[in-house]
């Protein structure tokens, strides 16, 4: 941890990235920035959809692209079309970054590199993945090579990629069908979208062909495990080791997932991962559980239903007598939450590509929403498969709800917890009659809440109980104890040389 407590800037102004080790920054040898940033295909649509002003959000990895892409796409677009390069984005970079295009009123986005395809929830975006190479003929004969060795068992097989392979998907997935024609495998597979609207100007007729809007939201549905396959089907990855890949070994923890490297021309069993996994995650659960204080981290602010989640956690953590706050903080690093000592466990709303974040740098657990729900319960049972898109918790889990508000339990009982192996004490807030103290002697204990004197007690925030149990708490208000001070006139100038001081004199 040794950028815990680096409370300067200096990191941020010197960071660098090694391109020539970061896969995405990568293009293939002989390509044209035309052919790879899709310019001709942006500008059709930038002309045709008649925007004004056009935010091209680039990750740090394809930065130094974006001076050759805007004066490309700058000699093709209308006059008075606007476009502005977004460089540091306010989230994680495979977000649509909504709240900087408003900053320059943007009315259509276009978002290059790798992309987690989150339904956006107020621009339309375009979606340019880049052309990552792939030998399409290898890729089908390893993946056919698998399929044959166990037919027998593997009666569908799942189909994922990164996105920077979505311009070869259709050939890899026209050859499997056709070679696996004669066999009883199933080859399933859900094409990425490259535009996406809002919901709000979505249309609604059912009789329209399908659309790229129809596209996302099967693969937003696939990616969270809601379009599982049989127990015994295959999934296969294709691309380098990513978020994306312990993503799908996470929701497919049942399946066997297999992943191919188009840089190594190497498939590889993935599935002995999962148990790993998982146990990490059960082991934040456990300490989830432990808990009373939470903070609710908004880790985004592009994808649809990011409000109503939050929403749902917060009367989900009130149901359960828990304390809640909700922190918006950006980009995570263990000096921001190291602020916020009183609280016990944060849960991170984030698209299912930042979701996960192994917290042994962080002072405290980072889980899901998932997880969450999974620690609310009342007996703490794991619910079978795990869900990393946040959107399907509102709809999928109102059983849950009930299942906390009919706990019986005695609130006075002691719970004991599997991570310190002792009995603990549970704090539950928001209940009537009830009150914690730092001091039991002191019944009355209160804490001043602002400088009008107004207080409050000490179990209506769970950061004053925090603050009253601190040997410093900061300078005392003593508000009427003392004498009010004479005024004075201060000095004035700047502070190199201010007018009243006299010249200093050599002895």
């Amino acid at each position: 941890m040794t950028t815990t407590f680096s409370a300067t800037g200096e990191e941020a102004i010197k960071h660098s990235i090694d391109l020539a080790s970061c896969p995405s920054a990568q293009r293939p040898e002989g390509s044209h920035t035309l052919e790879f940033f899709e310019i001709e295909r942006t500008a059709r649509e930038i002309r045709d959809g008649h925007h004004k002003r056009i935010a091209l959000q680039f990750p740090d990895e394809l930065l130094h692209e974006s001076v050759p892409v805007y004066r490309l796409l700058k000699q093709r677009v209308n006059e008075g079309q606007e476009l502005y390069v977004l460089a540091d984005t306010s989230y994680g970079s495979c977000c649509v970054d909504e709240v900087a295009a408003q900053h320059v009123d943007a009315d259509f986005m276009v978002h290059y590199g790798h992309a987690c395809v989150s339904q956006t929830s107020r621009l339309p975006v375009l979606y340019v993945f880049g052309r990552k190479p792939i030998d399409v003929d290898s890729c089908v004969k390893r993946i056919l090579d698998v399929i044959a060795s166990d037919e027998k068992n593997c009666s569908s097989v799942l189909i994922r990629h990164d996105v920077g392979y979505s311009y070869r998907a259709g050939e890899i997935i026209k050859e499997l069908r056709d070679k696996t024609a004669a066999m009883a495998t199933r080859i399933v597979y859900h094409a990425l979208p490259t535009k996406m609207e809002p919901p709000s100007t979505q249309p609604r007729s059912d009789s329209s062909p399908m659309s790229d809007r129809h596209e996302s939201s099967e693969v937003l549905r696939t990616a969270s495990g809601a379009d599982l396959i049989e127990d015994d089907g295959f999934i296969f990855y294709i691309g380098d080791e990513s978020l994306t890949l312990t993503n799908i070994l996470m929701t497919y923890s049942s399946n066997k997932v297999y992943s191919y490297n188009p840089t190594t021309d190497a498939i590889r069993l993935e599935s002995g991962r999962t148990n790993k996994l998982l146990m990490r995650r059960f082991a934040a659960v456990q300490k989830a559980r432990d808990a009373d204080v939470f903070g609710i981290l908004v880790g985004t602010l592009g994808v649809a239903s990011y409000l109503s989640v939050i929403t749902y956690l917060r009367k989900l953590l009130s149901r359960a007598k828990k304390k809640s706050y909700t922190i918006s903080v950006g980009k995570l690093n263990p000096a921001k939450l190291a602020n916020f000592m009183e609280i016990e466990c944060f849960v991170l709303a984030a698209c299912p590509e930042n979701s996960l974040i192994e917290s042994k740098d962080f002072f405290k657990p980072i889980i899901t929403p998932h997880e969450l729900k999974v620690a609310l319960l009342p007996e703490g049972t794991w619910l079978g498969r795990y869900v990393l898109d946040f959107s399907h918790l509102i709809t999928e889990n109102e059983s849950v709800k009930e299942d906390i508000e009919n706990d019986d339990t005695d609130p006075d009982r002691p719970s004991f917890s599997l991570v310190t192996g002792k009995y603990r004490q549970v704090r539950r807030f928001g209940v009537e009659g009830t009150s914690w103290f730092v001091d039991s002697g002191n019944a009355s204990a209160v804490v001043i809440r602002n400088q009008e004197t107004s207080v409050a007690k000490i179990s209506d925030s769970a950061a004053a109980l925090f603050l009253q149990s601190r040997m410093y708490r900061g300078l005392d208000a003593r508000v009427g104890e003392d004498t009010p001070s004479v005024l004075e006139q201060g000095r004035s100038g700047t502070a190199r040389g201010y007018t009243e001081e006299l010249p200093s004199t050599n002895v």
